[in-house]
């Protein structure tokens, strides 16, 4: 990221962040509209292998998940044509706790931070229409061309019928160390017992503008739910620090644990308590790749989360 202030970065991303989707006080600045669930996860004998991290050896620990939609405005309705977020934290039984974020979108828009700021203030609506004004995305997209699979992806997916029913994709690299000192370079993914498609706009439409988080809650007071968190696993050429750039489908994928939904969760955020999922939290027996688009996510978080709650992280 060379010579970039990160702190100052991350105060203009929030900024242009608001000017795109509105402020909403004490909301988050994206992914805003979102339900909390608790869950556990239970690590598969190839986790280990792969992994010394303590969630990974094989015992059951408490993990919470968050599903979201990728707009900043709390109120938008479930129809609308938007990636989905599910964020998931693991509490490991030193105490520590590591998270995993990840999307429906098989890559990322952008591959720097300072590429992020520029397509967000693109996106800014104009005052008279507003809508985006679309000359200055197509200036932006004729110059990077590497964001077009994530915006056909994001723009071709239909409103899913449920989050339960969704794979996500985490899309930046991770180095899995396990107790030899071995690693093995990895994006994680997020595979649903029960995969679905989506649905087409009116069906999702009339399924009123709250249909995923009333779904959501249906169907865990009914019976747990279930995601297999799999391993996908790099080759020499794969590129570790680029969010923008696919790996080949063929790429091996070991399935590292389950996670079992059990249902809504209530016991997070509250009494000045600050929920944040941070993909750069991580634990001994995984390392950050050099992904700049990774790192800089914490800063952005930080700046949010001081803006909706008061809190100062820490780094």
């Amino acid at each position: 990221m060379g010579d970039l202030d990160l702190g100052r970065w991350a105060t203009e991303a929030i900024d242009a962040i608001g000017d795109l989707y509105g402020r909403h006080g004490g909301e988050r600045a994206t992914h805003a509209k979102g339900t909390l669930c608790a869950a556990t996860f239970t690590a598969t004998s190839a986790a280990a292998e792969l992994s010394r991290a303590g969630h990974l050896q094989g015992a059951p620990v408490d993990a919470r998940v968050r599903f979201s939609n990728g707009s900043g405005q709390p109120a938008s309705p479930d129809s609308e044509v938007d990636g989905r977020g599910m964020a998931v934290t693991f509490d490991l039984p030193d105490g520590t706790a590591t998270d995993i974020v990840a999307l429906t979108l098989p890559v990322f828009f952008v591959r720097t931070p300072e590429d992020f700021l520029a397509f967000t203030r693109a996106r800014k609506p104009d005052p008279q229409t507003g809508r985006p004004d679309f000359a200055k995305v197509g200036q932006f997209l004729e110059a990077h061309p590497e964001a077009l699979p994530a915006i056909q992806a994001a723009l071709g997916a239909g409103a899913p019928a449920s989050y339960l029913e969704c794979t996500y994709n985490g899309l930046h690299a991770f180095r899995l160390v396990n107790a030899a000192g071995e690693g093995t370079w990895v994006r994680w993914a997020l595979e649903p017992d029960t995969p679905g498609d989506g649905l087409e706009p009116d069906e999702a439409a009339g399924r009123g503008p709250d249909y995923l988080q009333t779904d959501l809650a249906d169907r865990l007071a009914a019976a747990p739910a279930g995601f297999t968190l799999v391993a996908v696993i790099a080759r020499d050429a794969d590129p570790l620090d680029d969010p923008t750039a696919a790996w080949p489908p063929e790429r091996e994928r070991v399935a590292i644990g389950r996670l079992e939904l059990t249902g809504l969760a209530f016991d997070r955020e509250r009494d000045g308590d600050v929920l944040v999922f941070d993909p750069t939290r991580v634990v001994d027996g995984i390392e950050c790749s050099d992904d700049p688009i990774l790192h800089a996510r914490s800063w952005a978080y930080s700046e949010s989360v001081l803006r909706r709650t008061g809190v100062q992280r820490g780094f």
